[in-house]
């Protein structure tokens, strides 16, 4: 099935409000495109539980503070549409850059406190751009559902708290990590990575595992976490941003997991920035 593509604003809503007023369910994937196979988990959730489903992309570049990392970003569009023909989603909303922000747009979506820590305070305005693009993508596609990673796991929670403190009618559902067979988790930045980074970014996921074992037996995260830097830059890492053990409903800090908590990471890799987390207690 070839999946209908749409670019102006007037044609989805005129898709969207159909199906509205029949009653149907609404599921929203946003996406910036390079779609893998986390990507496609997301598509695979969001048919399951609604009666319409419409992916979107978008390369935003308000949540970029890095103008070569926007430039950098990879674009498959017409590879993203083909792996999508097989779900049958209904619509794919590719937005002309006028479509999501015209000329004198002057808006800003900030969500404070869940955004101060790590991406937070290594991308300065990642997240406004973040709640931005979102609000006005849930809006746009009438979404009663939309569809996320817990690989982001912070984005994850800032947009749910967007959705509840701006009393948007959708339910944001999070969905797990998927990883490679060797651990890494799926990102479509891995495609940047050489074929040597390749190899050695899957080290990543392995010390995060050796600091959760780790804290799982009682012993102190920080130098667990000093321990597990030292090997990453051993290992060929070029710089660790954050190794961060935090609670898992509002990102505060801990120095042991002695309550639901997350390890999270962001690490240079051969010019590549990986981020990552995992649960150490749920």
């Amino acid at each position: 099935m070839t999946v209908p593509i749409l670019r102006r604003l007037d044609a989805l809503r005129s898709l969207t409000r159909r199906w509205s007023l029949s009653g149907d369910t609404i599921g929203v994937v946003p996406t910036m495109g390079a779609l893998h196979d986390g990507h496609l988990s997301l598509v695979a959730a969001a048919k399951a539980a609604c009666d319409r489903v419409i992916v979107t992309i978008f390369v935003n570049p308000k949540q970029f503070n890095n103008p070569a990392d926007l430039a950098n970003y990879p674009r498959t569009e017409d590879a993203d549409a083909r792996k999508l023909e097989r779900f049958e989603v209904d619509a794919l909303w590719v937005p002309d850059a006028d479509q999501m922000y015209p000329a004198r747009f002057a808006t800003t979506v900030s969500v404070a406190g869940l955004t101060d820590v790590m991406e937070g305070a290594f991308r300065p305005g990642h997240f406004e751009g973040v709640a931005t693009v979102v609000t006005k993508l849930f809006t746009q596609t009438s979404a009663t559902d939309a569809f996320f990673g817990e690989k982001d796991y912070q984005q994850l929670l800032v947009v749910r708290r967007m959705a509840t403190d701006l009393d948007l009618p959708v339910t944001v559902h999070g969905c797990p990590t998927i990883r490679e067979i060797d651990g890494l988790a799926m990102s479509s930045r891995n495609l940047l990575l050489s074929d040597r980074a390749r190899t050695t970014a899957p080290t990543l996921h392995e010390e995060m595992e050796s600091i959760a074992s780790g804290l799982r037996d009682g012993l102190a995260f920080d130098p667990l976490r000093a321990a597990a830097a030292a090997r990453l830059t051993r290992a060929g890492f070029t710089g660790v941003d954050y190794l961060d053990l935090r609670a898992q409903d509002d990102l505060s800090s801990l120095p042991a997991p002695a309550r639901p908590a997350r390890l999270f990471a962001a690490a240079w890799l051969a010019g590549v920035r990986l981020i990552d987390n995992i649960a150490v207690r749920d």
